[in-house]
C-alpha cells in the first residue's frame, strides 16, 4: 500500500510539471532590446489579454507560445519598464506552426519582418494596396485646399465628396475581389467580418459561399457568419 501511494505521487508531479504543449512558437530577435518584457496577446471579446510573457534580461531573443484553434490576430507587445515608455506593439496573423519576428527597438513596429504565415503574408499584401487608397484620399484633401479660387467652397466640398466616394467604391470592390480570391485563407474571412462593413448584403454573401468549409469553421469565418446575419434583409 506505501508503495502505491509513492507511485501515485511520483506520477502526480511528473504529469503537474509538464508543460502544456503549444502548437503555434513565435520567436525571434530584437535588436537593441536589453531590458523590459514581451507579452504575446490577443483580442478576447473586447479585451486585449495576455496569453504568454517573457522577461528580457541582456538578451535581445525570445519565445512565446500558445495553442492557437484557428488563425487569428495576436499582438507582440514591448514594456520597457523604463516608467516612461507606453507599450509598444505589432500586430500580426498567427496561426499553427513557427512564427519568426526580427525588428528593431527604435523602430519596434515599423522595422517587423514577420515570417512563417501566410495570412501575413496576404495581409501585408492587402495592407499595401490600401495604403494607396488612403494616400489618394489625402491627395483629395489638398486638392481641395488648392482648389480653383473660382469655385466656392460648396463647388469644391462636392468635388471632394464625389472624389472620395469613387475611392470608397473603389477600396471595397479591391477588398472583395481580394478575399473572392483568397477564400481558401482565414485573411478572407477576417475581410469579410470588419473590412467590408455596409457593403450590399448580395456581395458579401457571394464571399461568404465562396469560403472553403474550414474557413468557415474558423474564429473569423463564424464572426463573418455572425455578421452577414445581422444585416436587415
Amino acid at each position: 500500500m506505501k508503495k502505491l501511494v509513492i507511485l501515485a505521487l511520483v506520477l502526480t508531479a511528473t504529469f503537474c510539471s509538464s508543460p502544456v504543449k503549444k502548437n503555434m512558437m513565435v520567436n525571434g530577435k530584437i535588436d537593441g532590446l536589453r531590458k523590459g518584457t514581451l507579452y504575446l496577446q490577443k483580442m478576447e471579446d473586447t479585451l486585449l489579454v495576455s496569453v504568454d510573457s517573457v522577461e528580457i534580461k541582456g538578451e535581445d531573443s525570445f519565445t512565446l507560445a500558445d495553442d492557437i484553434q484557428s488563425p487569428e490576430f495576436y499582438f507582440l507587445s514591448l514594456n520597457k519598464n523604463d516608467g516612461d515608455s507606453l507599450t509598444e506593439r505589432i500586430p500580426f496573423f498567427g496561426e499553427a506552426g513557427e512564427i519568426k519576428i526580427n525588428t528593431l527597438l527604435r523602430t519596434f513596429a515599423s522595422s517587423a519582418k514577420i515570417e512563417g504565415s501566410q495570412n501575413q503574408i496576404l495581409w501585408d499584401e492587402y495592407i499595401s494596396i490600401m495604403r494607396k487608397f488612403n494616400k489618394k484620399n489625402l491627395e483629395n484633401y489638398e486638392t481641395f485646399i488648392g482648389a480653383d479660387e473660382n469655385k466656392s467652397v460648396e463647388e469644391r466640398a462636392a468635388d471632394l465628396k464625389k472624389a472620395n466616394e469613387s475611392i470608397l467604391k473603389r477600396k471595397y470592390l479591391f477588398a472583395l475581389n481580394f478575399a473572392m480570391n483568397n477564400a481558401d485563407k482565414e485573411v478572407a474571412a477576417y475581410i469579410g467580418a470588419y473590412e467590408v462593413g455596409g457593403t450590399v448584403p448580395l456581395f458579401l454573401d457571394s464571399l461568404y459561399n465562396k469560403l472553403s468549409p474550414e474557413v468557415k469553421s474558423s474564429k473569423y469565418g463564424l464572426a463573418f457568419k455572425q455578421e452577414i446575419d445581422s444585416l436587415e434583409r
